[in-house]
């Protein structure tokens, strides 16, 4: 599959109009299956909850987050398949946020799987833009300085299982005024009336950004389940966004992206290409020693 026939011209002007899109059937079944069996050994497909966490919210309320919406998440690298750990990186979503960030080069700073289940908790969130934990600024003017965010659907996502609700920025405006990232909650209740589903079926993806405002919503499905994956692109060098830090945990399964991923997907995780100066014989001995499965081939050959 290529760019051109996973996302139109159109959805890539309603992503910049919007600020998010669903495309559906960016990925096959074929490439989602493996994704979909480890999270059912994973996570299940049901639950713990007895279902006195949907009373959560206060009375009147769009919503509220809480810790307990945040349950069954893993980060970047999985206890899974190389499908699960490679999704990621995919090359297509690679040359999609570099397409919509205007950029040449971009960076992987957001990666985790996330399980929803009917009755674990109140998933309903108030309206929100996601800046708030990915920077300690703001969005930026300039689309280089902002971010791709996807939600990668592992499994069907329907209303009665949880499907993200966002506001178009239009109506965002609308409702809040121009230049506006909070909303408070006397203005909760207007983005509720225009807020626009994002369901699609498992092979989808939800393209947003972190200044575009949504929610999360409850699932009321009995016996429903929600699987999705996280993953957010940045431009390469923007050093005010970030969530992830790969390096905090080097005795999780790298070899499982190491041994798969070609240079391009790993520059997209900090490692400088072959030909780049940090490859001296020095680095590239010490970099082998830590990770002797790793092919380094092109390495080798770009340092000579």
């Amino acid at each position: 599959m290529t760019l051109k026939k996973a996302v139109t011209e159109g959805q890539i002007g309603q992503w910049h109009r919007d600020g998010a899109v669903v495309v559906e059937d960016f990925f096959s079944s074929k490439e989602i299956a493996p994704i979909y069996a480890d999270y059912q050994a994973l996570y299940g497909v049901s639950g713990e909850g007895d279902g006195r966490a949907l009373d959560f919210k206060l009375p009147g309320s769009v919503g509220a987050t809480h810790r307990k919406q945040f349950m069954n998440i893993d980060v970047l690298p999985y206890e899974a398949s190389v499908a699960t750990n490679m999704i990621s990186l995919d090359p297509r979503l690679i040359a999609l946020a570099e397409q919509l960030l205007g950029v040449d080069e971009v960076e992987l700073y957001q990666s985790h799987t996330w399980a929803k289940y009917t009755g674990e908790a109140d998933y309903d969130q108030a309206f929100h833009c996601d800046f708030g934990n990915h920077t300690l600024t703001v969005p930026g003017d300039d689309a280089r300085s902002r971010t791709v965010n996807f939600i990668i659907y592992i499994s069907d996502v329907t209303d009665g299982v949880g499907a993200l609700h966002y506001v178009a920025k239009d109506d965002a405006v609308a409702v809040l005024g121009q230049d506006t990232v909070v909303a408070s909650a006397e203005q909760q209740p207007a983005l509720l009336a225009r807020q626009r589903s994002a369901a699609a079926p498992a092979g989808s993806i939800l393209i947003y950004g972190i200044d575009t405002f949504h929610r999360g919503t409850n699932l009321t499905d009995a016996g429903g389940f929600r699987y999705t994956m996280t993953v957010s692109y940045k431009a390469a060098g923007n050093s005010q966004i970030g969530f992830h830090v790969w390096q905090f945990a080097p005795d999780r399964p790298w070899h499982l992206i190491l041994n798969q991923a070609s240079p391009q997907q790993l520059k997209s995780l900090g490692i400088p290409m072959p030909g780049d100066s940090f490859w001296t014989q020095r680095t590239l001995k010490l970099t082998q020693t830590r990770w002797p499965d790793w092919d380094m081939s092109a390495y080798i050959s770009g340092a000579r």
